[in-house]
């Protein structure tokens, strides 16, 4: 069954990783994917022929969802490229990890802006079109690390937790007009970029998760179908911890 069949999505960084892996799975599910890459433009290209194979349209974008008016710029392209938005994941983020008092001024900002600012630009570019529909729920991806707080990654934390706050006033603000915000905070995923770790380091973050070992990109994207489908209309200004148990 497919649950999203006939519903736009845009996904933000979209080429790699959960992104990719949220992408892959809702055109699975049916949906048309838009979905934006910041540099890897041969990754774009070959995720974009990926997903038109599963007979649905699916086109990349090089935007930077930190910067305001690309965002702006996005949202227009994505409207007359494929007319409604139904689902907006706010995917997009980067991690610049220090004890605080090594972090500089500039991995502080940078993190704020590039894994919260880009929320509200995006939200904002985005609202008008789903106004106008009375319809439209959005995805904005947070991490247990939001939640419970880690050392060393302050700036991290700070824009994963402001993520969440951002959200519960978004559901306040647009659920009179039938659109739905919701956070997903993803617990240890093990995509390409873990891969460079240290294998022993990695089994014991597995062997401290209830359910014995990392989350796949495919683990999240589940979890955002449930939240783009009809299946959760009644749902909005929820956190949907995906961790395997770490924060039970």
């Amino acid at each position: 069954m497919k649950l999203l069949e006939g519903k736009n999505a845009i996904v933000t960084g979209g080429s790699r990783g959960i992104g990719r892996g949220i992408a892959k799975v809702f055109a699975a599910h049916g949906a048309n994917v838009a979905f934006t890459y910041n540099s890897s433009e041969e990754a774009a290209k070959e995720l974009e022929n990926e997903l038109s194979e599963s007979g649905i349209k699916a086109k990349g974008y090089k935007s930077n969802a930190a910067d305001f008016e690309q965002a702006q710029e996005l949202i227009k392209h994505v409207a007359e490229d494929f007319g409604a938005i139904d689902i907006l994941v706010n995917n997009a983020g980067i991690t610049k990890d220090n004890l605080l008092m090594r972090m500089s001024e500039e991995d502080f900002d940078r993190v704020i802006e590039v894994n919260l600012k880009s929320i509200f630009n995006m939200t904002k570019a985005v609202q008008r079109t789903m106004l106008k529909q009375r319809k439209g729920s959005i995805i904005n991806m947070s991490s247990v690390v939001g939640v419970k707080g880690n050392a060393g990654q302050a700036n991290y934390a700070a824009s994963k937790a402001g993520i969440i706050g951002f959200s519960k006033s978004m559901a306040l603000e647009l659920g009179s007009r039938n659109i739905r915000t919701n956070v997903i905070a993803p617990g240890f995923i093990e995509t390409e970029m873990t891969e460079k770790l240290d294998e022993k380091v990695v089994q014991g973050w597995r062997d401290n998760i209830p359910l014995k070992r990392g989350g796949t990109p495919e683990d999240i994207a589940n979890a955002c179908v449930f939240l783009g489908s009809d299946l959760s209309a009644y749902v909005t200004g929820q956190v949907l911890n995906v961790d395997g148990g770490m924060l039970t």
